[in-house]
C-alpha cells in the first residue's frame, strides 16, 4: 500500500532523517521518501503487517503533526 502524507513541523535534513529512521524501522515499511520543501512524505508499507495509524502516531511521537492527503 502507498500513501502520501502531509507532515508539519519539520525544519531540516535532521527531522526528516529522524522520520525515515523511525518509520523505516516499523515492521511492514518498505520505503518512505521525505520532501522537506514540500512537507509530504511517500510511505510504501505492507498493510498485513502495519497500519497507517501507527505509521503516522510514530511521526506525532516525534513531535510532529501529520495528516493523510
Amino acid at each position: 500500500m502507498k500513501k502520501e502524507l502531509l507532515i508539519t513541523g519539520m525544519s531540516c535534513q535532521h527531522c526528516v532523517a529522524s522520520i525515515e529512521k523511525t518509520v523505516g524501522e516499523l515492521a511492514g515499511v518498505t520505503k518512505i521518501k521525505i520532501n522537506l520543501k514540500k512537507g509530504k512524505a511517500k510511505v510504501k508499507f505492507d498493510d498485513s503487517q502495519q497500519s497507517l495509524t501507527a505509521i503516522t502516531s510514530a511521526i506525532e511521537g516525534l513531535g510532529f503533526q501529520t495528516e493523510v492527503i
